[in-house]
């Protein structure tokens, strides 16, 4: 089952698929059995990178500190 179409906002945010598929590693360790949680987590992450809130390489770097 989906919950959050996380693909469309990244697409807009212009992230390449390999750093998309890095993002999604480091965001399934957090939720490994939670599909909604990361799913919702990795749309609000692809958000913020699309609105300017934060950089790619920042995204991933404070993804990986948590």
């Amino acid at each position: 089952m989906r919950y959050f179409y996380y693909e469309k906002v990244a697409e807009e945010a212009n992230i390449p698929q390999n750093k998309l598929d890095e993002l999604m590693k480091v965001i399934r360790q957090e939720f490994p059995t939670d599909d909604m949680m990361f799913e919702l987590h990795l749309l609000r992450v692809c958000m913020s990178i699309r609105d300017h809130h934060v950089s790619m390489d920042e995204a991933l770097r404070l993804e990986k500190a948590a």
